[in-house]
């Protein structure tokens, strides 16, 4: 297929879990089919980013990314009725340059990857399949829940031009396309035919190594709870928040006196760790990293579980899907596992701060606990969740509207 690939972002540097996302679908795709990437590109971003995603693609088209929080952009959203993110995201210039493509080349379909860039796109009769990372307006809901209470009735304003713009997305795609059962479930109520397409991890890169586990086991090695991730998105924020006022204090009173000198650390990897996180402890046991290994299999390698309590949001994680493929247990919410993974036996799941608690001491006592769930783990990423396995669904859904 000659596929037309328009995106609300170029995939690299992997900084993120979309970019990690479509990096690997646009790897694997290419393989088989022809892509044009037409996509916005950051400041951050350089020539080399390009060539890196140029190797798989036919063509790529950039342009660059104007700043969302601009006064332009606010002041645009005041007197339209486009919602704010759909107006940071607008390009003339896009919309241009796609109807003189339209002109000179055919293609097959176009993937749109999320809603607030198919605007740029011209009248077609290309069938379109539309891939939403989240339910948009929900997340922008949260935002303005939290907001200052004079701003409140513009932000919920916004929200609801969101939620307008994003339904009437869904409803005109040739094909919808969630990441999780989450997401799926709130499409459905606009549309029935919804079809997951889920995130996947590279089971080559992120793998487990022979003697790992037993080399955890050592009685004078240090323990790491690792905490892992983006810390503009609010998911993470209230995640780190949790743990930093909960967990931790809670697990440093119980499970100390019982390490026997062995130490227990929190490893808090992530760009730009606000102040407001880091003021939130002055405890010596928690490593603020913002300089961790750009490798991030070799993180999971360092580490002994991953620690991760998502209360908001949606999606199937990343970091979950990685730590279980490099054999390090995984303690989250049933919120946090989109990948309905057994319950103690491929993960475990917490509900309150005792319960995460709880969970984190069996794991660093008992070896044959920690030994099953990181083998079943990593089969069920290896059966379900490798790259590959998610190229194939995503043809599949191509192939229905071809």
């Amino acid at each position: 297929m000659n596929i037309l690939l328009v995106s609300s972002y170029l995939p690299y540097p992997l900084f993120s879990g979309g970019h990690i996302r479509l990096y690997n679908l646009i790897k694997l795709l290419s393989e088989k089919h022809k892509i044009t990437l037409v996509c916005e590109k950051r400041n951050y971003q350089r020539d080399k980013d390009i060539d890196e995603i140029n190797k798989y693609c036919e063509k790529i088209i950039i342009f660059d990314r104007k700043t969302q929080w601009g006064f332009g952009n606010i002041v645009k959203t005041g007197f339209s009725v486009s919602p704010f993110l759909i107006v940071g995201h607008t390009i003339p210039a896009m919309k241009s340059a796609l109807q003189e493509l339209f002109k000179k080349e055919y293609f097959d379909l176009i993937h749109v990857e999320t809603s607030y860039v198919i605007q740029n796109l011209p009248k077609t009769m290309i069938p379109i399949v539309l891939v939403e990372h989240n339910v948009e307006y929900l997340v922008y809901k949260r935002f303005a829940d939290k907001a200052f209470l004079l701003l409140k009735p513009f932000l919920y304003l916004d929200v609801l031009k969101l939620k307008t713009w994003e339904e009437k997305k869904w409803r005109k795609a040739a094909k919808l396309v969630a990441v999780s059962e989450t997401e799926k479930k709130i499409m459905e109520k606009k549309r029935k035919d919804v079809v997951i397409v889920p995130n996947g991890v590279d089971i080559t890169k992120f793998k487990i190594h022979p003697d790992s586990i037993g080399t955890k086991f050592k009685i004078d090695r240090e323990k790491r709870i690792l905490f892992i991730g983006e810390f503009k998105w609010v998911q993470n924020i209230d995640a780190i928040e949790f743990i930093l006022k909960e967990i931790w204090p809670k697990l440093q009173s119980e499970l100390i006196p019982t390490m026997n000198g062995k130490g227990i650390k929190l490893w808090v990897v992530g760009r730009k760790i606000p102040d407001m996180v880091r003021k939130l402890t002055s405890d010596k046991s928690i490593i603020f990293d913002e300089n961790a290994p750009k490798e991030t299999e070799v993180i999971y390698q360092q580490s002994d579980i991953l620690l991760s309590p998502i209360r908001v949001g949606g999606g199937t994680s990343y970091k979950i899907l990685e730590s279980m493929a490099s054999g390090v247990p995984v303690v989250t919410t049933v919120l946090g596992n989109a990948i309905e993974a057994k319950e103690d036996s491929e993960i475990v799941i917490a509900k309150t701060s005792d319960e995460f608690v709880q969970s984190i001491k069996k794991l660093l006592e008992d070896k044959k606990i920690y030994e099953t769930i990181a083998k079943n783990a990593r089969k069920l990423v290896e059966e379900k969740y490798d790259w590959r396995k998610i190229v194939e669904r995503l043809e599949a859904v191509y192939g229905s509207v071809t």
